[in-house]
């Protein structure tokens, strides 16, 4: 499951959201939307709430309840904890559980939240061009964006093929990328990201130009190598991955002849963009310690 981790801000109150990509819907922290409905003070008395009204929901049969399920958000202390989450439908069937003069406003506001995503799916453009702003943003300099934009768009078109080749569970989905990355760069993503001080930051968002270069080789060659042979399940698609990333091997081998020196690099994003200061938006990312319980 490719989930995107955000917070908005709805009238200064945080409510944290999920964007499902397999099943193209978001699902939203409920008690995150109790906190606004319910002008509550604090989120440990929205927590209360909820729990009070979904027992009453509950005991009443109440199949949107029922249908809910739990994702781990991240809290206050930083830590991720399991929390109740709903599509924007049962979002909706919730708000009416609860008397509020917010009731429509919030509505309204989630209904936006949701036609902007549909306005992506219907445009892709937009996507990629918030994303090309969201980088600039952050420091990032336009020759490296637009190898990122490049490396986007080529890790989709494989993981649409790892898709035809019958491949849908993440774990997998992790399994191949492990494959393709060690065999190009001699490291799993796991050893990768320590080998430059990541934690839950994104690898290819702190790669290097060479390295976004030759990793984006291997997913390429990885997706016409899979298309030429039809592979079908794990087995045929890891040969595959292997056989795409001994290509990026290959290249990065006669590229570092050359140059006398390794292009695998320990520096991380932070050591070489410039730091932007003085910007605020209300689309905050999720960070080590965001100010939720």
């Amino acid at each position: 499951m490719n989930e995107d981790f955000a917070i908005q801000l709805f009238e200064g109150k945080k409510v944290r959201f999920v964007w499902n990509e397999e099943q193209e819907k978001y699902y939203f922290a409920v008690v995150d939307i109790v906190q606004v409905l319910t002008n509550s003070a604090d989120y440990q008395t929205a927590r209360k709430y909820w729990k009070v009204l979904k027992g009453r929901l509950l005991k009443e049969g109440n199949e949107t309840v029922t249908n809910c399920y739990q994702l781990k958000l991240p809290a206050a202390d930083g830590k991720k904890r399991l929390t109740d989450v709903a599509d924007l439908e049962q979002i909706f069937r919730i708000i009416q559980s609860i008397p509020s003069k917010k009731a429509e406003p919030v509505k309204r506001w989630l209904a936006e939240v949701g036609a902007n995503r549909i306005d992506q799916m219907i445009d892709p453009e937009l996507t990629f061009q918030m994303a090309v702003e969201d980088y600039r943003r952050q420091g990032y300099s336009d020759r490296w964006i637009n190898e990122r934009m490049r490396s986007i768009e080529m890790r989709k078109e494989l993981t649409d093929e790892w898709h035809r080749s019958g491949i849908h569970e993440p774990k997998d989905f992790a399994i191949l990328t492990n494959v393709l990355t060690k065999a190009w760069s001699g490291m799993t993503t796991g050893e990768y990201k320590r080998h430059k001080g990541l934690t839950k930051e994104n690898l290819r968002d702190n790669m290097t130009n060479v390295e976004l270069a030759l990793n984006t080789l291997a997913e390429v060659a990885t997706t016409e190598i899979a298309r030429q042979r039809q592979t079908q399940g794990m087995k045929e698609s890891r040969q595959a991955a292997q056989a795409g990333g001994q290509i990026a091997k290959n290249t990065r081998d006669d590229l570092e002849r050359q140059l006398g020196r390794t292009v695998i690099s320990s520096e991380r994003a932070s050591d070489y963009i410039r730091p932007i200061e003085g910007h605020e938006t209300e689309t905050l990312p999720i960070t080590d310690n965001p100010d939720l319980s």
